[in-house]
């Protein structure tokens, strides 16, 4: 076989049952070399223990998976010297400093003196973080600990990059850094990544691929593109008090209108052309005797493809 066609990632109906809670329920996927692919979901979706299961840190219930053709159980050994991982808890010796942590996980990983030097005067732009790479770990700030957990990740230059929520308390200019930092190692690189995430916009602007995540169950899957489109090409916001079975059923008369969701004050109107379709939504309101505190009209999200698969919104519109 082609070591190409060999497919970078791959699960098989994977099950992990935790005192009978399934947190990851019959699971597959497919990841081909070079892709950058996001998981997008909540905290408690899955997307952790997913992640777990396939660096080799849990078994799965049932099911399997494999890393570039080497199976996540029978091989983990391998697995591991192909991938690079930083996950949600960086695992940092804070008495080391920063230079100390690199250097001990490059030797970790059969590095020369030599290369181990090159690859950090490579990532220190990722780390930023100055004079205190030579100052003890526990003196950094959360931020400054995460960047330097991703440097780590990737000293070795892994073929297949594990983030499970990179940018979880980093402030907007790291988070670019980390970014762009991920668009480089994939591009220049050719670095497979697999990252989880809760944020939006982090999957909307990264990712090649989009699998959305809920309650363990891998519910939708696509490009940012193809996700967006599958529900509408515009979305039409009513923020109302309320509304009865019988006024949604009238909205969803209105020509071009695919779909209408109330929630929390949110009214949620899918349609094939918002500009000809938000007029006549207006009007529909009025006649049906509702106040309305808002009218908008934007392009479809990715929040939009997640309520229309879920039910539920994510609640994080904003990076934090």
């Amino acid at each position: 076989m082609n070591p190409q066609t060999l497919l970078a990632i791959e699960a098989k109906n994977i099950t992990r049952n935790f005192q009978g809670k399934l947190a990851v329920d019959n699971l597959s996927l497919e990841i081909k070399q070079g892709e950058i692919y996001a998981f997008l979901g909540p905290n408690g979706a899955g997307k952790s223990t997913t992640v777990k299961i396939l660096i080799t840190l849990l078994e799965p219930t049932s099911g399997s998976g494999s890393i570039l053709g080497h199976d996540i159980i029978t091989d983990s050994g391998e697995v591991r010297l192909l991938i690079g991982v930083a996950l949600q808890e960086a695992s940092l010796d804070e008495s080391q400093t920063g230079v100390e942590f690199l250097r001990l996980q490059g030797s970790l990983y059969g590095l020369t003196k030599t290369q181990i030097q090159k690859r950090i005067d490579d990532l220190i732009p990722l780390i930023d973080i100055g004079d205190a790479l030579k100052k003890q770990i526990k003196t950094y700030s959360g931020g400054m600990k995460r960047r330097l957990d991703l440097a780590a990740s990737i000293i070795h230059n892994p073929k297949i990059l594990f983030l499970d929520e990179p940018t979880t308390g980093l402030d907007p200019i790291s988070r670019a850094k980390v970014w762009e930092e991920v668009n480089r190692l994939n591009k220049e690189l050719g670095m497979t990544i697999f990252l989880t995430t809760q944020y939006l916009e982090e999957a909307d602007q990264l990712a090649d691929r989009v699998g959305i995540i809920s309650g363990g169950k891998l519910v939708a899957q696509g490009t940012p593109k193809e996700l967006k489109n599958s529900i509408g090409n515009d979305v039409i916001i009513a923020l109302i008090d309320s509304i009865n079975q019988t006024g949604i059923d009238k909205l969803k008369l209105i020509p071009e209108v695919t779909k209408v969701d109330f929630k929390d004050k949110e009214l949620v109107i899918s349609t094939k052309s918002g500009s000809n379709t938000i007029g006549k939504v207006a009007v529909e309101l009025n006649n049906l005797n509702i106040k309305l505190e808002s009218l908008t009209l934007r392009t479809t999200t990715l929040d939009d493809v997640f309520l229309e698969v879920t039910g539920n919104r994510l609640n994080n519109k904003e990076l934090n």
